[in-house]
């Protein structure tokens, strides 16, 4: 049987078996509207109402903070419309280095009047406070920046980036996407008004997440209909995608410390193989990442190359590069922290996850040395 070694965790993770057991019986047995007022809705009813409570508990949150969406992309888009478009027109600064769906999400509200500041980061992916604080003004409406990036893995300095904002009015917002359920997370000692999650990033299943709205955080709502998420998100809820999701988050928050020491070791080991084959690389991003995230360069490879060989070995990896049949373009992470052309078109990014295993990783260092030697 052909070897499979799932190393893309960024992506997308593993649906945890017991997530998937609390969901069975909401999309067998328990599938009422929990917004009808009969007996029949009482199980999904009261099945929001605890999801609502363990998700919030776990970011320190209360549950009327937590608003479920369809997952991370929703949650970026309704905070950044939800708030630059909620009154007057005032400027809004992210960074280079977002999701798209913070940039597109941006882009829109730029073509309706709204001013937007994109920083710059260090070479290591990070935004140094010194230049927000340059950057913002009092005029300023909301600050967005990342929490953990998805392509190198960089953690930012939210609370002191949120003390800036608040200290000149603004609003912070931090497309969390990939840090919940990955790192410890205090919403309250961070000081964020808005958080965006999305569940199958930490084992949940996929198509939903939640955006965390700080309570008295003036914002618009994002669907209009009927009066669910207290009028703010309309549509009637998946139940057991959010029962899913909270039953993942949970379970990952009770093993962060143990899965962040597997992780760890994991990295060393890859980190060490690769250098014992003598391959030639650098890794990206800061010193202070998620674990298991290894976004690792090699000079004049072709990344893609490497991606597509890795999958004919079974291997599942992702490239920090965009391409298409025509032209070969440089993710807008690499090109931000400066990477030479000739090391970021030679990107790959290996994400492990907490099913991966001291097996996988000797594979994996076993096939790029294969590989390095045949391009």
């Amino acid at each position: 049987m052909k070897q499979f070694i799932y190393a893309d965790n960024a992506a997308t993770t593993k649906l945890d078996i017991d997530a998937f057991e609390a969901m069975k019986p909401f999309l067998l047995d328990e599938y009422g509207n929990a917004s009808q007022p009969y007996s029949f809705a009482r199980q999904p009813k009261k099945a929001l109402s605890n999801a609502r409570t363990i998700i919030a508990e776990c970011i320190n949150a209360s549950p009327k903070e937590i608003y479920f969406t369809s997952g991370g992309t929703e949650s970026d888009n309704w905070a950044i419309k939800g708030i630059s478009l909620n009154g007057t027109v005032a400027p809004i600064i992210t960074s280079q280095i977002e999701h798209h769906a913070i940039l597109n999400s941006c882009k829109t509200v730029e073509t309706m009047g709204i001013p937007v500041t994109y920083l710059g980061v260090t070479k290591q992916g990070v935004v140094d406070p010194a230049v927000l604080k340059n950057a913002i003004a009092n005029s300023t409406k909301l600050v967005s920046v990342m929490y953990a990036n998805n392509e190198i893995g960089s953690v930012q300095p939210i609370k002191e980036l949120c003390e800036i904002a608040h200290n000149h009015g603004a609003l912070f917002h931090t497309d969390a996407v990939q840090a919940v359920g990955h790192i410890r997370i205090d919403v309250k000692e961070l000081g964020v008004d808005l958080l965006s999650a999305s569940a199958h990033k930490f084992n949940g299943p996929k198509g939903v997440g939640f955006l965390y709205i700080k309570n008295g955080t003036p914002i618009q709502p994002y669907a209009n209909g009927g009066s669910q998420e207290s009028s703010l998100r309309a549509g009637t809820e998946n139940i057991a995608a959010i029962v899913g999701m909270a039953v993942a988050l949970k379970k990952n928050c009770e093993q962060l410390d143990q899965t962040h020491n597997h992780l760890t070791g994991l990295e060393y080991e890859l980190l060490r193989l690769l250098r014992q084959h003598s391959i030639p690389f650098i890794r990206n991003g800061s010193e202070n990442h998620i674990a298991g995230n290894l976004s690792l360069s090699f000079p004049n490879k072709d990344g893609e190359a490497i991606m597509h060989i890795l999958d004919l070995h079974g291997i599942c990896v992702s490239t920090g590069a965009a391409c298409d049949s025509v032209n070969t373009e440089i993710s807008h992470v690499l090109k931000a922290i400066g990477l030479q052309d000739n090391y970021a078109k030679g990107t790959i990014r290996i994400s492990l996850g907490k099913n991966n295993t001291e097996k996988d990783v000797r594979l994996i260092a076993d096939s790029l040395k294969q590989i390095e030697s045949k391009l």
